[in-house]
């Protein structure tokens, strides 16, 4: 049987702030958010054996398995950015899922569940529509606030990162009486997706605006609040007190800064 999937939900202008940041702050994704193959192969590792997937915030595609089956995305420049190749996508949101109940194998949602409105609401869908595993790419929020860049240089964004990240005890509440499995995905020194701790090791790709502007908890950041830590970070750099401060972190070649899969069987 094919995907059975109705388009009368497919509207995202239920929630138009949502659209618009990513029409603004997702315009160089393409560019700075390559999927890191062994980023990819760790979700791959967690969706199992299943045969059809719904990729739940798609963004533009990267880690998108090729069982891919629909993407949902709100955000058109985000759509834009697919690859033609790319399974197909319709505009809508998490919390309305344009899919009818139990179409297919799994559910994905890559770095989306902190953009979601009601991330519970999002939850209970990707079940509604998932007949074997939900699996989420996220981070834990208590990690990533020691992170070098948010604790030292960017206060501001770890603030506003807080205020938007979702603890796994959120997504536990959400699936009660399933098994959850959290597996940690230690960030590559030479990760090509540059997502917000990518470059641990590369800290001037930092000051770099286009970097900062595929990195939505510094994009999101009033900027005359990262102007400070910044200067200080370059300052740094310039004067090898960066260097001297965290060699340690010049030997490694992953880190674990809190990110991780987390698979769900329903």
């Amino acid at each position: 049987m094919g995907l059975r999937f109705h388009l009368d939900r497919t509207e995202a202008g239920g929630n138009d702030l949502e659209v618009v940041i990513y029409d603004v702050i997702g315009a160089t994704y393409a560019q700075t958010r390559r999927a890191d193959p062994r980023i990819a192969a760790a979700i791959r590792l967690a969706l199992g054996d299943v045969t059809s997937v719904v990729n739940v915030g798609a963004g533009a595609g990267s880690y998108e398995p090729s069982n891919t089956v629909l993407a949902v995305e709100p955000s058109q420049v985000m759509i834009s950015q697919r690859q033609p190749e790319a399974a197909p996508a319709v505009r809508a949101l998490a919390e309305a899922l344009p899919l009818r109940d139990k179409s297919v194998d799994a559910a994905l949602a890559v770095l989306t569940i902190h953009h979601w409105t009601d991330v519970s609401a999002g939850i209970w869908e990707m079940q509604r529509v998932a007949r074997r595993r939900l699996v989420f790419f996220t981070w834990r929020p208590e990690m990533i606030a020691q992170f070098w860049l948010l604790r030292d240089y960017l206060p501001a964004a770890a603030a506003a990162d807080a205020e938007v990240a979702v603890p796994l005890e959120t997504v536990a509440a959400a699936v009660p009486g399933s098994e959850m499995h959290v597996v940690s995905v230690p960030v590559p020194h030479d990760c090509s997706d540059g997502f917000g701790a990518a470059y641990w090791r590369r800290p001037h790709a930092y000051l770099d605006p286009e970097v900062r502007a595929g990195i939505s908890m510094l994009a999101r950041t009033d900027s005359a609040l990262l102007v400070p830590g910044l200067s200080r970070l370059k300052d740094d750099l310039a004067s090898q007190r960066w260097q001297q401060t965290y060699a340690e972190l010049l030997d490694h070649d992953v880190l674990d800064v809190g990110y991780c899969t987390v698979a769900v069987d329903l």
